[in-house]
């Protein structure tokens, strides 16, 4: 996925092709972009979206369009073509695109490891909490998905990688002490890769620029900045430079309150030893 002529990211064909067939049943029963909204219980910006092929359609999106438009089956064989990457949420997908060809990429995480530096231990780990309950085949999708992500970090030496992670997140031992001394080994040989800076939070900290949350920032190759805010069951893309300067402002803090590269990797290694 790369970046149009307007600043937001392109979209995939299939994607353009399902919001063209949304616009045109929604314009030939007469409704505005609110009103459709307001009947499928969506905004006006979120069906906009859709339409021009930006949003990645959901299932409860799909239904109640389908019903409200004339109920044809339409919408639903569209919806049928829409190119998804299995074990991916519908809303991550745009995200995971740009990430592909990002030249930077920055992530703050505070709830859990990002994906990129996950182990399957841990995933199987997060997954046992999930609800609803999920399958062995959507567990497994759910691995397979981060670790074809994770080859980024190899296969894109000259893409810069920087994460801040919070100490508790390793206190906290989601999977038991086996599954956190694994994954603190993971991380530490990822932190050797010369294109990855790994910084830890720690967990006393008089100040902290990131309080309000999860910050995930990159560049792509035309040197446009876009950020992505992933809250329960829902991701938001952020193209409005004044938004992305403000977050990219926050990280840059961050950088400077976190410990230092070698002081962190002191920390993990010293975690893993009292494991």
């Amino acid at each position: 996925m790369g970046t149009g002529s307007n600043g937001e990211p392109e979209t995939s064909d299939s994607l353009r092709t399902f919001g063209a067939v949304v616009q045109a049943l929604r314009e030939y029963h007469g409704l505005s972009r609110e009103e459709l909204g307001r009947r499928v219980g969506y905004s006006k910006h979120t069906v906009a979206s859709v339409e021009l092929g930006r949003r990645m359609p959901d299932a409860a999106f799909v239904e109640a369009a389908e019903g409200e438009l004339g109920n044809t089956g339409a919408l639903r064989r569209a919806a049928e073509h829409v190119v998804r990457r299995p074990g991916l949420a519908a809303w991550f997908q745009q995200w995971a695109g740009l990430e592909k060809r990002a030249i930077t990429l920055y992530t703050y995480e505070c709830r859990m490891i990002p994906g990129l530096l996950q182990t399957e231990a841990y995933v199987h780990a997060l997954a046992a909490d999930q609800l609803p309950p999920l399958s062995d085949p959507q567990i497994n999708e759910m691995w397979s998905a981060r670790r074809d992500r994770q080859r980024l970090l190899h296969e894109r030496p000259n893409t810069a990688f920087s994460f801040i992670l919070e100490q508790h997140l390793f206190l906290r031992r989601t999977g038991g002490t086996e599954v956190t001394r694994k994954l603190i080994d993971h991380i530490l040989e990822i932190a050797e890769l010369r294109n990855v800076e790994v910084q830890l939070m720690p967990l006393v900290q008089a100040k902290h620029a990131g309080l309000q949350g999860p910050i995930r920032l990159l560049e792509t190759p035309a040197n446009k900045w876009f950020a992505y805010n992933e809250g329960q069951e829902s991701g938001q893309l952020i193209s409005d430079a004044k938004v992305v300067s403000i977050l990219q402002a926050k990280y840059a803090r961050m950088r400077s309150q976190a410990l230092t590269l070698d002081n962190s990797l002191s920390l993990l290694q010293q975690m893993r030893g009292d494991l």
